[in-house]
């Protein structure tokens, strides 16, 4: 039997699972209302919801990870689909779109929904063209249409309305994208579909070796021009099919602020789940625990600083991916982390950004200060016991 069954609890699903629980806990005694006990059900759902919504995206942003790629347009491909969606349905049926009692059709709203997954597909295969025909390194290529696309959406938007904002006002579409029962079958029969994909077919297993060695894999006879379609085409839909369900959440196609930084999230969440940004390592299982890891630490900020959670968010999530993607990486070797010279110099980065964030949680200056000496301690002890074993080891 191999490793990973006979020990479960080293491998990273289980690593994920307990620091989860950690979240979990932490939020229980941060939380002055002690949201999670008080209302269990409420914040669960809330949390599950996220984790759905997240996950979406975080699927395609992970077969990109894995093929070796990355996709940071997803977030404006969300907006670009929203605004696509509303716009369509606006077109083919004016009326309707503005007036709450006149009913859309559903063949309309099937019609919107098809342009603007269509609008998704083209986008995949416009990456896919700028990396293999035009030579663009994916960073490049979805960084100009990161831009670009956004760019594009807010100019539909106001070519189909004056004010550049399209608001939906069918209650029953509404009702459709948001109701908990589509979000769950969307979520469910997505996984399954990616899961049998990439670990159970020929597919998969190309993506996987496409991703760790392209030249190995052209040498082998992998068609990888193809793959790459398949993998940036799969990851646009899944925003493509975001923008939809966005478009329930917001009740409007705004595509100045839709998705503002969800790209980011959506590959945090992939590499947090063990997808190596180098290509070739990754799971389906791993990337949707850490979509629910992470949607769980954004909810645990809101709940623990309350107002303005939103303007420390960024800052506390990037700590925490930074963490994980560290603690979840296997080394036979001991890392030196502060044995140099520029590790030391860190040191007293790392002691102000404990104490800058314990502000933002406890709102006590010696509580913070507190935290931040016995941060430089534990690194400037971390440091000397390198120092040492590098020693021994020579």
């Amino acid at each position: 039997m191999s490793e990973s069954v006979t020990r479960p609890w080293r491998t990273l699903e289980f690593k994920l699972l307990i620091a989860w629980l950690l979240v979990v806990l932490v939020t229980i005694f941060a939380d002055e209302n002690r949201s999670y006990l008080r209302y269990p059900g409420a914040c669960a759902q809330e949390v599950l919801r996220q984790t759905i919504l997240l996950g979406i995206v975080a699927l395609g942003s992970s077969v990109i990870i894995i093929s070796g790629g990355i996709d940071l347009a997803s977030g404006s491909t969300i907006a670009l689909s929203s605004t696509l969606f509303a716009g369509f349905m606006l077109v083919l049926d004016p009326t309707g779109f503005r007036d709450p009692s006149v009913p859309l059709t559903g063949g309309t709203v099937a019609l919107a929904a098809g342009a603007a997954l269509l609008g998704g597909a083209l986008v995949g295969t416009f990456h896919t063209w700028l990396i293999t025909r035009i030579g663009l390194p994916p960073f490049v290529a979805t960084l100009s249409t990161l831009v670009g696309l956004r760019s594009m959406a807010r100019g539909l938007a106001k070519l189909f309305t004056d004010s550049g904002q399209i608001n939906l006002s069918e209650a029953w579409v509404k009702e459709l994208l948001t109701s908990p029962w589509t979000l769950i079958i969307i979520f469910v029969v997505l996984v399954l579909i990616f899961w049998i994909l990439m670990s159970r077919t020929v597919w998969g297993r190309q993506l996987h070796a496409l991703g760790g060695n392209e030249t190995a894999a052209v040498l082998s006879g992998i068609r990888t021009d193809k793959l790459k379609w398949l993998a940036y085409c799969l990851g646009s839909l899944c925003a493509s099919l975001m923008g939809l369900l966005f478009l329930g959440e917001t009740s409007a196609a705004k595509p100045e602020s839709d998705a503002l930084g969800f790209e980011l999230n959506a590959i945090a969440a992939a590499v947090i789940g063990g997808c190596n940004l180098r290509g070739g390592i990754g799971t389906i299982p791993g990337t949707m625990l850490g979509c629910l890891f992470l949607s769980t630490v954004i909810d645990a900020i809101g709940r623990i600083i309350g107002t303005d959670s939103k303007v420390y968010e960024g800052l506390i999530v990037g700590i925490v991916v930074v963490f994980a993607v560290t603690f979840s990486q296997r080394s036979s070797q001991v890392k030196q982390y502060f044995s140099g010279a520029l590790g030391w110099a860190t040191i007293p980065f790392l002691g102000l950004l404990v104490g800058t964030v314990s502000m933002f949680f406890y709102k006590n200056a010696p509580v913070a200060v507190s935290l931040g000496a016995v941060t430089m301690l534990a690194a400037a002890g971390r440091g000397v016991w390198e120092i040492r074993s590098s020693r021994q080891a020579a």
